[in-house]
């Protein structure tokens, strides 16, 4: 049996070649993280698992694809690439990892948030041209963190943001409890917290889950932090309540469209900060997202699981 990474960036591929064992199965690493979806039929071969970090996967294409049987996405949110229940239709199982960045992401969060809450990339900005700016900030401490979705992720960040002093408070579609974290109803956590942070997958019950009116809902001059999945949010009426300030400010790393094109409205607001879909890339991270696909390949070809 053979695997085939398709689009390894240089720290991911460095990455595979030191996790990859002797006695593991054939692994290739396509050292071509530009690939287009119409060169992954014949970058794959005859492989029969390709390991897909942000390569969109149509199916019309995986059907190209002769002996292809399992997709190893490198994350939690393949819809964003491909379409797993058509996958499955045509025999192809898409297998997915979690948990292997829930400390970096949400250290990325809790980064983004405070950079929103203190402007800081706006004076960043101004200062490197020659302004000096003086930007009135917002303290965090004793502030309400709203979490929409409580997995790994957000479990995390509120744990760093209760040691930061701030009141921590929760909306997930499954009953959950956690420590230090009070449990509400959607509604109530839009309309209450100064920061609302997104955690959820990307699913066909969730995308455009965070609409015009749910926006409109929120606290006036609230931050909204995005690090799950541009889709989740009504692109179109975030910028509106940007520019409006009916939001404070947004950060985010995920975006409907990726990579962000050159000239995208939010590019023109001061009041964003942007970073490029990195929140999970940490060496720690690596680390554990190739194990676990290794170890994905390792169960589909009947090989001894690494732990």
């Amino acid at each position: 049996m053979k695997a085939v990474f398709i689009d390894a960036n240089p720290t991911l591929a460095a990455v595979a070649e030191r996790l990859h064992r002797p006695d593991d199965l054939e692994l290739i690493i396509n050292r071509q993280p530009d690939i287009t979806s119409e060169q992954v039929p014949a970058a794959l071969g005859d492989a029969e698992i390709v390991i897909i970090d942000h390569t969109h996967l149509p199916t019309d294409i995986a059907r190209q694809c002769q002996n292809l049987k399992h997709v190893v996405f490198l994350g939690t949110g393949p819809r964003s690439y491909m379409n797993p229940e058509e996958l499955a239709e045509i025999g192809i199982e898409v297998h997915i990892i979690k948990g292997y960045g829930d400390t970096a992401v949400a250290e990325c969060a809790f980064a983004l948030m405070w950079a929103s809450a203190k402007n800081f990339g706006r004076m960043d900005r101004e200062m490197r041209a020659g302004n000096w700016l003086r930007s009135d900030a917002v303290q965090l401490t004793g502030k309400t963190l709203g979490l929409v979705g409580f997995g790994g992720i957000a479990a995390e960040l509120a744990r760093l943001a209760t040691g930061a002093g701030m009141k921590v408070i929760a909306w997930n579609r499954s009953p959950k409890t956690h420590p230090g974290v009070t449990f509400v109803e959607l509604d109530e956590l839009l309309a209450t917290s100064d920061v609302v942070s997104l955690h959820l997958l990307l699913t066909d019950e969730t995308r455009g889950m965070i609409t015009r009116e749910r926006i409109q809902s929120m606290r006036d001059g609230a931050i909204l932090i995005n690090t799950a999945r541009g889709a989740l949010v009504d692109e179109d009426a975030m910028i509106e309540a940007l520019k409006s300030g009916k939001l404070l400010h947004a950060g985010l790393d995920v975006f409907v469209t990726e990579p962000m094109p050159k000239d995208h409205p939010l590019t023109k607001l001061e009041n964003v900060t942007l970073s490029a879909h990195s929140a999970f890339r940490t060496p720690e991270a690596s680390d554990n997202l190739f194990q676990a696909a290794l170890n994905h390949c390792r169960r589909i070809s009947g090989q001894g699981v690494q732990q």
